[in-house]
């Protein structure tokens, strides 16, 4: 009855580990294009694509099987022809505005950028009223 149990608690544990899957990277993922002129356009393009799963790294610096899975998709269009903006456009469709280290100028953002520039004003304004206020000696 134990050993029942004992096994079935090893069962149990091992699971997990049987669960993960060592699956073989993307062709591309770290394998450059034979074309040099095509393998500059897709790098350009990947050093602007942030790492979904690292976040603070473009997918051409990140180690992390989904930026090679991203990179080799990257690399498979622009060697089928695709041009890089229309890639660009396909994974910030997919993944979302975040994925782009490009800014968008979409016209709800313009109050984020407008920010900084309206503090900075009223702040030098409440600069250029306390020094008039304050009395000569």
């Amino acid at each position: 009855m134990t050993r029942g149990l004992l096994s079935l608690l090893l069962l149990m544990l091992a699971a997990p580990v049987q669960a993960q899957t060592a699956l073989p990277p993307a062709p591309y993922a770290d394998r450059q294009l034979d074309d040099p002129a095509l393998e500059r356009k897709a790098k350009a393009l990947m050093e602007t694509i942030r790492c979904l799963t690292c976040q603070s790294q473009s997918i051409a610096d990140s180690n992390a099987s989904m930026a090679g899975d991203m990179r080799s998709e990257i690399r498979e269009r622009i060697r089928a022809g695709e041009e890089p903006e229309h890639i660009r456009r396909w994974l910030i469709e997919r993944y979302g505005d975040w994925v782009s280290y490009e800014p968008t100028a979409a016209p709800i953002l313009w109050p984020l950028w407008a920010a900084p520039i309206v503090l900075l004003s009223l702040g030098l304004l409440l600069m250029r009223g306390r020094i008039k206020r304050r009395p000569r000696a």
